[in-house]
């Protein structure tokens, strides 16, 4: 395996500018669960065993469910998600997978009917964050399995 990169420390200045927008993110009024959710559906997608670690088990400590976290990469078959969810999720997959479809105006007007637009721009921030989380660790081998709910404040 390749060796860990701690990213904290090499480059901190850009650790500290992502911890901003985490920060914003956290605070910005969008129910912590579904934010979990939906980090953890997009680093399923980016294949970031760190991330999917992290954010099933932060999604665990703000009550989320087994069952509704091991259907997740499934969610659009599986009946346990509310619209609102659905919504987010689908919104979350075209956002990162963004390079081989825009969103089109169905998906838009989905989202909107369950978010407002300060909503669906903070959602596509935490989007963007997760995102950028993803590549960070995935690029410097950040390892999976250790991460305790709340471990980082930021």
């Amino acid at each position: 395996m390749s060796r860990f990169i701690d990213y904290t420390k090499i480059a901190p200045q850009g650790y500290q500018a992502q911890a901003a927008l985490e920060r914003h993110i956290r605070s910005c009024g969008i129910d912590h669960a579904l934010l979990e959710l939906v980090k953890t559906r997009v680093s399923q997608l980016n294949g970031c065993a760190f991330c999917i670690d992290m954010h099933s088990k932060d999604a665990r400590a703000a009550g989320e469910s087994e069952q509704r976290l091991y259907l997740l990469s499934a969610w659009r078959e599986a009946p346990c998600y509310t619209e609102r969810e659905r919504a987010a999720l689908a919104w979350a997959e075209a956002l990162t997978l963004v390079a081989a479809r825009h969103p089109d105006e169905a998906l838009r007007a989905e989202l909107a009917r369950y978010f407002d637009d300060k909503e669906i721009v903070d959602l596509s921030w935490a989007i963007v964050a997760i995102n950028g989380w993803n590549r960070v660790s995935i690029g410097c081998n950040t390892p999976a399995g250790g991460y305790q709910p709340g471990q980082y404040a930021l």
